[in-house]
């Protein structure tokens, strides 16, 4: 904890006070140039893998950087109120879903771990598992994991498409989806090609 204190010291004294003014326009309000739905995993930081500053990002975190399918009725849903606000309410012209490799959501949905929240969330997963157990069988469990990780980011931009107010703004092209996927170990991002599949290097 005395770490973060030093951090934020840190950057009060210099990172603030070298950027006062733009924290001073930033407090008017805020237009990012994307929203980015990531994993929650402390190794996979939107901001720094692009070298982002404060207000460029819409930034939504999750386990297993995961979008829900469309279904309003009243329940919680943090991760589908944060996409509509962005999309509605400040217009993002691009959204992103940014998996990871070694996620260790999907790393426990492989081996089938519970809890009270944690289980009853990752069966948003479960259709991309049960593909990936086809594609690469059980034998190789990291590169199941692998395949795991890419099919579920397809689910979601999938189910993105599910939301009404997102096909408008797809079909009017004031809205672009994206999927990408960070390498950790190479520090590579990879896009998805959605005609064939396949993820190549940005």
């Amino acid at each position: 904890m005395q770490s973060l204190i030093e951090g934020y010291r840190n950057f009060r004294e210099t990172y603030f006070q070298t950027n006062r003014a733009m924290f001073d326009q930033l407090a008017q309000g805020q237009s990012p140039k994307a929203m980015v739905i990531s994993c929650c995993d402390s190794r996979v930081d939107p901001g720094l893998i692009f070298s982002a500053g404060p207000g460029e990002i819409f930034s939504l975190r999750n386990v297993a950087n995961l979008v829900p399918p469309f279904s309003p009725d009243d329940s919680y849903h943090g991760t589908s109120s944060a996409i509509e606000f962005a999309v509605r309410g400040l217009g993002v012209p691009d959204l992103i879903i940014m998996g990871h490799s070694r996620c260790g959501g999907i790393r426990a949905l492989l081996g089938a771990h519970e809890g009270d929240f944690f289980g009853p969330w990752m069966r948003i997963a479960q259709p991309a598992l049960e593909r990936a157990i086809n594609l690469a069988g059980e034998d190789d469990p990291d590169e199941l994991r692998r395949i795991c990780e890419r099919e579920t980011l397809k689910d979601s931009l999938a189910n993105l498409r599910g939301f009404p107010w997102i096909r408008e703004r797809i079909r009017a092209g004031t809205l672009t989806l994206h999927g990408w996927y960070f390498d950790i170990e190479a520090g590579l991002l990879l896009a998805l090609d959605e005609d064939t599949g396949e993820f190549r290097e940005l």
